[in-house]
Order: structure tokens, then C-alpha cells, then sequence
């Protein structure tokens, strides 16, 4: 097996064209490909689709590539963190679909293992399976494009709804530690939906802070098999961020 590092950021994202679709790891500032997604807003794509499950703080993970104006269309199921976020969707500059976190998560897992939709009951009896959501907003507020109704069946007395999975053509993620077939080992909570998202591109792209020979890591301890990996970089430690600092007052309350 041939080695799949390059030699930086931006040579590993130098195909990711204009128009591209990304799932991308992280939640919240956790895990957050930021070198990767810094690499992207520095070679100036634009028009992209984005899967993740949030789209990043303003001026963070991915909110540097929506303030730059380069995300089309976002798939997340929480975005209440970001202001320019919440401009854009409601002057109809972005188009956006939520999702119940759970879906998105099984919607990204099951693209990558060539499922293609399932039946779940998240979301039965309301606009998620019976449509009407504003993907799109108008220039006066009003809907301009709305999700559509979804299948439902019967299982065993129970209503399910059917829902896709997903396949992007470029998928970025960020591991504690990576060898140089690509096998990932994410840290704790960076775990969240690194491995989903890795497994959903058709090419994959980890940064790792540390990178290893093959062999160094235990098997049994890795995470996400190098398989899914196409380019592993190694970027060094990440700057740890603070999502929303709570602080308490001399007298302990919370401020």
C-alpha cells in the first residue's frame, strides 16, 4: 500500500472545484477541519454544498467559507450559533435543510456503506416527512423554495419516513492521529461526525495533528480504517476554541 500524504492544505484540496458537495466533520468548534476548510477559502471556490452538522461559529469552521460568501446550499441540523448564518438563510441568500441530528447521522453512514435511504420514525408527522419546510427564502420574505412531502410506510403499526443517504464528492476531517495509509484516531468528542463524514466522501481528505508510520497504531484502537481515506496532512496541534465562554461573578452566579 502506497503512502497517502501530501504535502500541505492546500495541495490537498487543490481539486475541490467550484460547485463541489462536502460533508464535513466536527461539532460545533469540535474536531473541525480548520486548516482544510482555511485551505478552501484561500483557493477561492465558491458555490459549494455543504453537509455537516452545523456550519460553524461567524469567523470559524465553516463560517469563514459563509462569510466569504462561497456556501450555496447547507444540510445541517443545528445552526443557531451563527449570525451571518441566520442573515443569509433569511434574505434567500442561502438555501438550507434541517434535519433531526440522528438522520444526518445515519444519513451520512449509510452513503458511505452503500445503503441507499432507510426508514426511520424521526420526523413522522411533521414537515420533515410532510414537507413545507422553507429551504429558500425570497427577497420579500416569502418561500421560495419549500422541501418537498417524503415516503412514509407501515411497519408493525408504526409510520416510518424514507429517508436518502448521502455521498459528497469531497469529504474533509480532523483526527487526533493518523499513519500514513490513512487510518484515523480521533480524540473523545472529536469523534462526533468525523467518521460519517469520512465515509460519505468518494474522496476523502484528513488532516491529523500527528502523523505516524504504519504500524505504530494499535489496531484495536483505531477508529476509521484508512479504506475510507483518500489524502491525509498533518497540521500539528489545533488551537482549542471556545464556542461560548460562561464565566460566574465574585458572588458564583453564572454570567
Amino acid at each position: 500500500m502506497s503512502s497517502k500524504v501530501v504535502e500541505d492544505v492546500h495541495a490537498a484540496v487543490a481539486d475541490v472545484g467550484s460547485g463541489s458537495t462536502l460533508a464535513v466533520g466536527g461539532f460545533g468548534l469540535c474536531g473541525i477541519p480548520d486548516a482544510l476548510i482555511e485551505a478552501l477559502a484561500a483557493s477561492g471556490v465558491d458555490n459549494l454544498e455543504v453537509y455537516s452538522n452545523n456550519c460553524g461559529v461567524d469567523g470559524e469552521g465553516l463560517g469563514v467559507l459563509l462569510g466569504l460568501g462561497r456556501i450555496r446550499r447547507v444540510t445541517a441540523s443545528y445552526v443557531g450559533e451563527n449570525k451571518e448564518f441566520a442573515r443569509q438563510y433569511l434574505a434567500g441568500e442561502l438555501e438550507v435543510e434541517l434535519t433531526p441530528q440522528g438522520t444526518l447521522a445515519e444519513r451520512l453512514r449509510a452513503g458511505g456503506a452503500g445503503i441507499p435511504a432507510f426508514f426511520t420514525p424521526a420526523g413522522v408527522g411533521t414537515p420533515v416527512a410532510d414537507g413545507g419546510l422553507p429551504w429558500r427564502y425570497a427577497a420579500d420574505g416569502s418561500v421560495a423554495v419549500a422541501s418537498p412531502p417524503k415516503e412514509t410506510r407501515e411497519f408493525d403499526g408504526q409510520r416510518y419516513v424514507l429517508e436518502t443517504g448521502i455521498r459528497t464528492d469531497f469529504a474533509l476531517v480532523h483526527a487526533s492521529v493518523g499513519d500514513t495509509y490513512g487510518n484515523l484516531v480521533f480524540d473523545k468528542t472529536a469523534m462526533n461526525f468525523n467518521p460519517l463524514a469520512a465515509m460519505a466522501g468518494r474522496i476523502t481528505i484528513a488532516q491529523v495533528e500527528k502523523l505516524v508510520q504504519p504500524g505504530e497504531l494499535d489496531p484495536d484502537a483505531i477508529h476509521l480504517p484508512g479504506v475510507f481515506v483518500k489524502r491525509i496532512v498533518e497540521t500539528g496541534p489545533q488551537r482549542a476554541r471556545i464556542e461560548k465562554r460562561t464565566v460566574r461573578d465574585e458572588a458564583g452566579e453564572s454570567a
